[in-house]
C-alpha cells in the first residue's frame, strides 16, 4: 500500500476535489453552504511537482487555493466512515488552481468547471506524508504566500465536512482505488497569481513543525487555450 500511494502522481488515476468546504470560503465567494460534501474531478495531468511552473493560459485570471490532500492506499467503494482511516495510506500538500473568470462564466451557463480546474499544471503537489507522520489530519495549519506575503492561512479544523465523511461520500458514489488524491477544500484567502510571481505554502503540526513546503512559480502559457468573452 505504502509504495503504490507514495507515487501517486504517477499511478493514481483520479484527482477528487471537494468544493465549499470551509465557511469563510463559502462567504468570500457568495456560494451556498452544502448540504453534503460537493465536489469535482480534476485530470492527473494537472499535476505539476514542487519547484515547477504553473502556467496560466492567456486572459486567464487564476486564483490559488491551498489545500490537504489525502492519498487512498487501499481502495474500495461503500466505505464506511468507521473503516475510512484504513484507507487512508498519507496526506500531501497541494494547490487547487482555478481559471476563476472561466469558471464564473460558465457557472452563469450551467455548464461544468472541467476546463476551469483541468488546465495542465492547474495541480501543484507536495511530497507524500505518511499517515503515521501526522497524529490528527484536522489540527494542521495550511498556510500560502505570494512573493513574501501571506494570503491564506487556515486550520484544518475548520472543514465543515470531516475526512471519514469525504471518504464515505464519495466512495458511495464512485469506487476509491489505490494511488487517487482527495483535496479537501480550502481556506479562505484565495486570489490571484499572474505571471511572475513566486508562490510558497507550508503545512505544519500544532506546535509549528514543518510538515513539507510546496514552490512553484507562475508563468504565461505560450499557446492553447485563450479565454474570450
Amino acid at each position: 500500500m505504502q509504495s503504490v500511494a507514495a507515487s501517486f502522481v504517477r499511478q493514481g488515476k483520479k484527482i477528487v476535489a471537494i468544493g465549499r468546504n470551509y465557511s469563510e470560503h463559502i462567504k468570500e465567494l457568495n456560494n451556498a453552504r452544502p448540504k453534503e460534501p460537493f465536489f469535482f474531478l480534476k485530470p492527473t495531468t494537472s499535476y505539476v511537482l514542487s519547484g515547477g511552473q504553473v502556467e496560466i493560459p492567456r486572459g486567464i485570471i487564476a486564483h490559488h487555493e491551498v489545500e490537504l490532500g489525502l492519498v487512498i492506499g487501499k481502495g474500495g467503494r461503500d466505505i464506511s466512515q468507521e473503516s475510512a482511516e484504513s484507507h487512508i495510506a498519507g496526506y500531501a500538500l497541494a494547490v487547487d488552481m482555478t481559471g476563476r473568470n472561466l469558471q464564473d462564466e460558465v457557472k452563469k451557463k450551467g455548464l461544468p468547471w472541467s476546463a476551469a480546474k483541468g488546465f495542465d499544471t492547474f495541480t501543484p503537489i507536495g511530497k507524500f506524508i505518511p499517515k503515521t507522520a501526522i497524529s490528527d489530519a484536522h489540527d494542521l495549519r495550511l498556510s500560502l504566500k505570494i512573493n513574501g506575503a501571506v494570503k491564506q492561512d487556515g486550520t484544518t479544523g475548520d472543514m465543515i465536512f470531516r475526512i471519514p465523511r469525504l471518504i464515505e461520500h464519495v466512495s458511495s458514489i464512485m469506487a476509491l482505488e489505490e494511488g487517487d488524491l482527495i483535496l479537501t477544500g480550502t481556506p479562505s484567502g484565495v486570489g490571484p497569481i499572474v505571471a511572475g510571481d513566486s508562490i510558497e505554502c507550508a503545512l505544519a503540526d500544532p506546535s509549528g513543525k514543518i510538515l513539507d513546503t510546496l514552490n512553484f512559480t507562475a508563468v504565461t502559457r505560450g499557446g492553447g487555450y485563450q479565454f474570450k468573452l
